[in-house]
Parts: structure tokens; sequence; C-alpha cells
């Protein structure tokens, strides 16, 4: 059984920083694309950032580059999300999502493009 499980929400500050970590089991990590999408109320789940298996390539939207990094340990079957110079308009449920399964690259991604999801932990930014 596939389980994905995020950490690493919270409350924080404008300006602050932030690390989400998502584990997963259930399934060989290192071949694994891994994917973080967030939403808000009343909107769609909106792709974040995702990256390969080996790591070496990393995909983001492009209204995010620059202030989010993701990164995975493959000894740790974990797939990170920093959040850097955090806005009030980061504050969202983000989800972990693994097993990309759209054509092409995982740039842009759908969340119906992955086959598995977390329970979604919480970010506030506080002003």
């Amino acid at each position: 059984q596939v389980q994905l499980v995020e950490s690493g929400g919270g409350l924080v500050q404008v300006g602050g920083s932030l690390r989400l970590s998502c584990a997963l089991s259930g399934r060989t990590f290192g071949s694994t694309v891994m994917g973080w999408f967030r939403q808000t109320p009343g909107k769609e789940r909106e792709f974040v950032a995702a990256i390969r298996g080996s790591g070496f390539s990393t995909y983001y939207k492009d209204s995010q580059k620059g202030r989010f990094t993701i990164s995975r340990d493959n000894a740790k079957n974990t797939v990170y999300l920093q959040i850097n110079s955090l806005k009030p308009e980061d504050t969202a449920v983000y989800y972990c999502a693994a097993d990309f399964q759209g054509r092409g690259t995982p740039a842009q991604a759908k969340p119906s493009e992955f086959a598995y999801w977390g329970q979604g932990t919480q970010v506030t930014v506080s002003s």
C-alpha cells in the first residue's frame, strides 16, 4: 500500500522560511517522480514543483521559481519543499504527490497526472 506522509507545515511570519517533508512508503522511491501542489479554499489544486527520481531534473511553476526549492533524499525515501521569503499568498494546504503518469515532462503537471497523494499540510503565513 502506497502511503505519503507530509510534515513541516505551520504558522510562519512574512519573510520567513519553511521546509516541508514528505515520506513515501510502499513503492520504490528512487524511480518515482515526486511533486508538490497547493490548494486554497475555493480554488483548484495548483502545481508547485516536481522532481525526477535521480533528483537531477526539477520543475517549477513559473511564478514560483526562485523562492521554492524541491529536493529529495532517496536514502530516506523523502522529498522536500523549501520555501523562502514567504508571502501571505503562500498560505495554503500543501500536498505531496507521487508517481507522475502524464505524457512528457512533469513541468506544469495537473493533479490528475499523479497517482498518489498525501493528506496535506497547512502552511499559514501571517503578516
